[in-house]
């Protein structure tokens, strides 16, 4: 395996290596693991986010080809890391080896995706509306703009996705591919790991002769290391991915700024499941089968874990529950992925079972162990889900809250009463779905992703992938953090005026060097 440092990566050099004061734990058996890495000092951060300042002068003007080939060095060196991969990060996360290779191979896919966005260069959205002189009563001048990189990208990893959302993960990727250089805050859950992928970024970036600045990791703790990322000058827009409380400072500092900057926050989801009454006669063994899976996968620490389940109690659906009882009773505790996560669970549990209004219908088996969780399966009715919010909490973990209702109206008003949610998904018949198009078109106003007759979890990275979602799901419910169009949370629109054609960028001149698609006088060519 590669040498782990513990230090930060600035640039080409390695942070100073002051005393170490973060160490990966092992969440199974709570041993702290080496090496223990150096917080970044406010010179080496000052130093990270110049450097990046200075690389997006050359970066930024970097070719589609040039972009494409990065990502793809990327990508081949993050997979000849794999068996690296496979043996350290279980270690820091507790999830199995064949979890962090399926991993490692979306994180490439990833990266190989927005090299084909970069390669194929139309998503730089370029418009040419040509000059008329002779327009009466004032000539039309020539206007043509396009897609233009923001700066430099401040990356935050996610405890729950040490690869795919992490230090070359979807913001990274995008960001590069759009010429935008990218300072990345490591996650305190797998440094080991951070710096592993760290190491495979930063050879690629000498390998492709990009400028020092293209690409730094920086260890350190999250409100110090992270606000201190946010506020700099030289940083001009943010990813995140995390808890509702740490993307909502960061919100706050972002917009705060004397230049104030974009910073595109995944914070919060319960991802509501409702069943309609056809569905539930025709298949409801084959539901809550599905669901438990949905609900136990990854010891539910997925964004997109189907916490809210919405049920016509007018329909049988005790069976259902049933079914579903026994899954989740049957279900083997599991190790969650840092401590933190697990209290929390634990807590959020035992409040939402102690609560008056709340039956706990099932709990799966606990085993010893730091970091164990079980799968529970609560119940309560609408009107309490209705005039309690703190139902509607976030449990992040391996349940999920059944709600009755008695009827259409009671369902729209639950549907209604949702805050921003990554996904909502609907089980129906044909008959049920025709029936309740009023329950899919407020869906629509309420999430990013409407899913019919599946489940949440599985984000599939496609051009077409939205996840995303109103606030609190996310800080812009306009953006996606997956999927190709997340490389426009990192470009602004540029408009040139008058230009001779040997001053444009080459996607707007006349010729069209590069062959891409592009807007001509109001059609597409």
């Amino acid at each position: 395996m590669a040498d782990l440092t513990g230090r930060s990566i600035i640039g080409f050099r390695a942070g100073g290596g002051g005393d170490p004061s973060i160490f990966g734990i092992n969440p199974a058996t709570g041993e702290s693991l080496q090496p223990g890495y150096s917080a970044v000092s406010e010179t080496e951060l000052n130093s990270a986010a110049g450097l990046a300042a200075d690389a997006f002068e050359v970066f930024g003007k970097t070719s589609s080809a040039a972009r494409t080939a990065f990502l793809r060095k990327i990508a081949d060196n993050i997979e000849a890391i794999g068996d690296d991969l496979a043996k350290h990060a279980p270690q820091e996360t507790g999830l199995p080896e064949g979890r962090i290779r399926m991993e490692t191979g979306r994180t490439c896919g990833q990266l190989r995706l927005f090299a084909s966005v970069a390669e194929e260069g139309s998503w730089v959205d370029a418009r040419i509306d040509h000059a008329d002189p002779e327009r009466a009563p004032v000539p039309k001048p020539d206007v043509r703009s396009m897609e233009r990189p923001l700066g430099s990208v401040a990356v935050f990893c996610a405890s729950n996705f040490p690869l795919a959302f992490s230090v070359a993960g979807g913001d990274t990727a995008s960001a590069f591919a759009a010429g935008c250089p990218v300072v990345v805050k490591a996650h305190h859950s797998h440094p080991g790991t951070a710096e592993l992928v760290g190491q495979a970024v930063s050879a690629a970036v000498r390998d492709c002769g990009l400028p020092e600045g293209t690409f730094s990791l920086v260890y350190g703790p999250g409100r110090e290391t992270g606000s201190a990322l946010v506020r700099h000058p030289a940083i001009k827009a943010a990813g995140f991915t995390g808890s509702r409380a740490g993307g909502q400072a960061l919100m706050k500092l972002a917009a705060d700024r004397p230049e104030p900057i974009p910073f595109y926050a995944e914070m919060s989801s319960i991802n509501p499941v409702f069943i309609l009454p056809g569905a539930m006669a025709e298949r409801s063994e084959q539901l809550a089968t599905g669901l438990h899976g949905s609900m136990t996968l990854g010891v539910g620490q997925f964004c997109t874990n189907p916490g809210l389940t919405i049920l016509d109690g007018t329909a049988d659906i005790e069976p259902f529950v049933a079914k579903l009882s026994e899954l989740v009773g049957g279900t083997p505790g599991a190790t969650m992925l840092n401590p933190g996560i697990s209290d929390a669970y634990a807590s959020g549990a035992g409040t939402l079972g102690g609560s008056d209004v709340v039956e706990t219908v099932a709990l799966g088996q606990v085993q010893d162990g730091q970091c164990q969780a079980g799968a529970a399966l609560f119940r309560t009715s609408a009107e309490a889900f209705l005039s309690d919010k703190s139902l509607g909490a976030e449990l992040f973990g391996p349940s999920t809250l059944v709600v009755t209702h008695d009827g259409t109206d009671k369902m729209l008003a639950l549907a209604k009463s949702l805050e921003g949610q990554l996904t909502a998904t609907v089980h129906g018949t044909e008959a049920d779905l025709e029936a309740n198009r009023e329950l899919l078109d407020v869906l629509e106003t309420r999430v990013g992703r409407v899913v019919i007759n599946g489940f949440p979890t599985g984000v599939e990275v496609c051009h077409a992938m939205v996840h995303g979602g109103p606030f609190p799901a996310t800080a812009d419910g306009r953006s996606t953090s997956v999927g190709t169009n997340a490389i426009h949370r990192f470009t602004r629109s540029v408009c040139y005026q008058g230009f001779p054609d040997a001053l444009l960028p080459a996607e707007l001149r006349e010729a069209n060097p590069l062959g891409i698609r592009r807007l001509v006088d109001g059609k597409s060519t």
